[in-house]
């Protein structure tokens, strides 16, 4: 006779329990971030650049704190630096300072390693790593309040947050129903392929949703509609990209989030891996179909 207390598909009571509570809180701490960046990007371009940042800066923080912790040595002031940097350069001068700031601070990465006492190749790649993955989305964001008309900018600042959460939210739950076929178990044992093909169609649809929304009710607003799904598809993939890339670096530091901040959620680099790649093919979405 079989335990009451164990279910048939092996998950106890107590495992459940446990499940369903972390799942409300995750709800409810979605919620809030959802409320929280609705008012920051209402409040305008300034305010949504300093809070952004200050956001990024976490990031870099608990990303140089995992790396520390696996007993790597980074440069951590260059990130700092290239996120000062971004904001009057970006919003106020050119995107082409983008590539000079970035090749400026990978050149002071290799000064400071290579005059260690005992330099390690690793410790500049550990450097650099964090200048890819954080600070050049983080441009490409600030980059974004460029764009004219404010109608636009808005709409892409949405679209940026809309790809990234549409492809978790739609990835969780046809993942949970479907099962299937292991996406990247070495990486992320929880990720399925039905998860990665319903994360893709939440992150096009979402776009899509908010470019027909945007269209229909700003007067003179031309974009095409192919361009949603487009920027759907390949934010939706890069989103997911920057989700196991961020996980194989937690893999690497043997930790299992990057902090504690959100109830249920980790970190602040556990909430915006996915941003920031979605945040790149939105920037590009933006120079070359949409100037």
């Amino acid at each position: 006779m079989s335990d009451p207390k164990v279910p048939q598909n092996g998950e106890t009571t107590e495992e459940k329990t446990k499940k369903k509570n972390s799942f409300v809180q995750r709800v409810i701490t979605g919620l809030v971030l959802v409320t929280l960046l609705a008012l920051v990007l209402w409040a305008g371009s300034w305010c949504f650049a300093l809070v952004a940042s200050l956001c990024i800066a976490v990031a870099i923080y608990e990303m140089h704190g995992a790396l520390t912790a696996r007993g790597h040595h980074p440069v951590r002031w260059v990130c700092y630096a290239g996120l000062i940097l971004s904001l009057p350069l970006m919003m106020f001068y050119s995107a082409r300072a983008m590539i000079p700031v970035l090749v400026l601070l990978v050149f002071c990465v290799l000064v400071q390693v290579m005059r260690r006492q005992e330099p390690e190749l690793e410790d500049i790649l550990i450097s650099v790593m964090p200048l890819i993955s954080i600070v050049l989305p983080a441009m490409c964001l600030v980059g974004l309040l460029d764009t004219q008309p404010r109608s636009l900018q808005l709409m892409l600042l949405i679209q940026v947050f809309a790809i990234a959460v549409g492809g978790d939210t739609f990835a969780y739950f046809v993942g949970s129903a479907v099962g299937g076929p292991k996406l990247c178990p070495r990486i992320s044992p929880n990720k399925t392929i039905a998860g990665s093909v319903g994360g893709l169609v939440g992150s096009m649809l979402m776009a899509f949703v908010v470019g027909r929304i945007f269209a229909a009710s700003v007067p003179g607003m031309t974009v095409p509609f192919w361009g949603d799904l487009l920027v759907g598809l390949i934010g939706g993939v890069a989103g997911q990209m920057g989700d196991l890339f961020a996980s194989m670096v937690k893999r690497h530091c043997r930790v299992k989030d990057y902090g504690t901040i959100f109830p249920g959620h980790g970190g602040m680099m556990d909430r915006l891996d996915s941003v920031f790649f979605v945040a790149i093919v939105v920037y590009c979405y933006r120079v070359i179909l949409l100037v």
